[in-house]
């Protein structure tokens, strides 16, 4: 009996035993578990983390600026292609006619310009030398003139000195025949009375001299006046002409005008010439080529896509709870799920500031009234935002377009 109490006593005890040691187990447990939670839970606050990522890169259609059928295409689907690569051409023909007969338009007006040039100068220097023949007339004119008030002081001087020349005419006869009849009486000598009648017939000879003169001005007045009367026709002449040439020249405004629009013209026919020849705007991959040689190409419209290839981002799309955690600057691993093993490093370029609104939280807001849900939701969850991380010294062919990736956040610190 004392052995079968020592053996209960022995059981009992180890029994208490084994349940301290148990709960000291579970509690150690539950302890490791909240602390677990509570480690993962700030690692994955300070640290954050999501696999809802893609691989991003800008891509491009190429479509053409100018129309007409492929004559050739050097590029095939999926192909690396590198910056200034011709990738295709466009039959140019067409718009290397148009660019020489643009080219030759704008000779030909230059062409006219130059005559026009010098059609224009002799009309100057018409204009020019009618100016000079109506100053000539001019100057005639005043000469004509002059020449006539020379002739009527000629006409005036030759008329007084007729009327000096009867006067003294008129005294010798007098005096004639008062010595006449003296002579008979001898009161005076024969030779006196000869010499009152030489001096009488002097006098008369005197006064047709005169006479003569005073005719003479009196036609050279009369051909002096008819001279200034041609000078002046002449001078109205001339004036009329000199106006005449003066609106007769022409401008070069018109032709001029027309050459920005002629060098417009050629400008637009070699920007389509050249681009009749399509080159690679960067490093890139070609892909969604659906179209040969021969096929007709449509401005605007699409040939295949070009991606480029110089910057790639991994787009990560984070809870807002995590976004004061993740800052531009900052360092990420970036994983890609078709290659788990190569770890690429990034860094944040830019975080989100706006998504789309939930209808079912906000409903529809357009134009008129809002559409709000008349439902209640229990669960509530976090937005989430995107997040612009630039992948550096990408793997030249192993990142492809919407790849699925994973990224952690690793703050400032660089890692490689």
């Amino acid at each position: 009996m004392a052995d079968q109490a020592n053996d209960q006593s022995t059981h009992g005890a180890n029994e208490i035993k084994f349940r301290r040691w148990a709960h000291i187990l579970t509690s150690a447990s539950v302890l490791l578990a909240v602390l677990g939670i509570i480690v993962v839970s700030w690692i994955t606050t300070v640290r954050p983390r999501t696999d809802d990522a893609e691989i991003f890169a800008n891509f491009i259609g190429i479509a053409p600026v100018v129309e007409g059928p492929i004559q050739h295409l050097n590029v095939a689907d999926n192909e690396r292609v590198k910056q200034g690569d011709l990738l295709f051409e466009i039959d140019d023909r067409p718009y290397k006619y148009a660019l020489e007969r643009a080219t030759s338009d704008e000779a030909a007006l230059e062409g006219e310009i130059v005559d026009e040039s010098r059609r224009i100068q002799a009309e100057v220097h018409a204009v020019t030398a009618s100016d000079a023949g109506t100053r000539s007339a001019l100057a005639n004119v005043n000469r004509a003139e002059a020449a006539v008030r020379e002739a009527e002081a000629d006409v005036k001087h030759s008329s007084a000195a007729l009327d000096e020349a009867k006067t003294e005419w008129s005294y010798a006869d007098d005096n004639l025949h008062r010595v006449e009849p003296l002579l008979v009486q001898q009161f005076v000598t024969a030779d006196q009375v000869d010499q009152a009648r030489t001096l009488e017939r002097a006098r008369e000879q005197a006064v047709h001299q005169a006479d003569s003169q005073l005719a003479l001005s009196q036609a050279h007045l009369n051909s002096t006046m008819a001279a200034y009367a041609q000078a002046q026709a002449a001078s109205e002449q001339s004036t009329a002409e000199f106006y005449q040439s003066q609106s007769s020249v022409l401008t070069l405004d018109p032709l001029v005008a027309q050459r920005q629009a002629r060098v417009a013209v050629i400008d637009t026919a070699r920007y389509n010439y050249d681009h009749c020849r399509v080159f690679a705007p960067f490093d890139a991959r070609v892909t969604n080529l659906l179209i040969s040689e021969g096929a007709y190409a449509h401005i605007g419209q699409e040939i295949f896509t070009l991606i480029d290839t110089r910057v790639w981002w991994a787009i990560a799309n984070f809870r807002e709870t995590q976004l004061k955690h993740v800052q531009p600057g900052m360092y990420a691993d970036v994983y890609i799920l078709s290659a788990p093993g190569l770890l690429l490093t990034g860094v944040v370029d830019s975080v989100g500031y706006g998504v789309s609104p939930d209808p079912s939280l906000v409903g529809r807001i357009g134009s008129g009234l809002p559409d709000v849900q008349r439902t209640l939701s229990w669960v509530h969850l976090a937005s989430r935002y995107p997040v612009r991380i630039r992948i550096e010294s990408p793997p030249s062919d192993l990142l492809r377009l919407s790849q699925s990736a994973v990224v952690i956040m690793r703050g400032y610190e660089h890692r490689r």
